[in-house]
């Protein structure tokens, strides 16, 4: 994360704190952000020196003038104008982490080795909640890799529980018995 996406993250933040958007800025922020992810040619297209700046701020406005609220909007034009608009995701990560910290909300990221079923992840969130004593923004991620079972990380701590984990610590102290 760059020091400028740190500081932009952290001035939206501030100013959604003071006008009492931070919710809804942050809704919009994540809807922003899953689009730019899954069009990362978008985000080429407006980082392109060749095409002039004022073309490129049109077509934030065309695709997103209407859909997202005018601080969001020129929060993404101050980024443009910048050349900072790649950084975007950590800007939305500031912010988030920033919402998370005023609103006493811990992030949990599971990772596991099949998607959990939205009822998996209701009663997760809820032991989780029950553990920290927060509210949970759960994560979900997949990863084949981890063979079965979940590996959680919550607020710094790691809580693995999967099938790649126990062979690892099996290895471990398999090699540590002197034969």
């Amino acid at each position: 994360m760059t020091t400028d996406a740190g500081l932009y993250g952290q001035s939206l933040y501030d100013l959604a704190a003071q006008e009492h958007l931070t919710e809804e800025l942050l809704k919009e922020l994540s809807q922003v952000e899953s689009i730019l992810k899954e069009n990362p040619e978008y985000i080429t297209l407006l980082s392109e020196p060749s095409i002039p700046k004022k073309e490129r701020i049109g077509l934030v406005d065309k695709a997103f003038g209407d859909a997202v609220h005018p601080y969001l909007l020129n929060f993404m034009k101050i980024l443009l104008e910048n050349g900072l608009l790649r950084g975007f995701s950590s800007c939305c990560s500031i912010f988030r982490s920033n919402y998370n910290k005023d609103n006493g909300i811990a992030q949990a990221v599971v990772t596991g080795a099949v998607e959990l079923t939205a009822e998996e992840a209701e009663k997760l969130k809820e032991k989780l909640e029950q553990i920290s004593g927060r509210k949970i923004d759960l994560i979900r991620k997949v990863d084949p890799a981890v063979l079965g079972g979940i590996r959680v990380e919550l607020e710094g701590k790691l809580y693995d529980g999967t099938v790649s984990g126990r062979l690892g610590d099996l290895r471990r102290k398999v090699s540590e018995i002197v034969v």
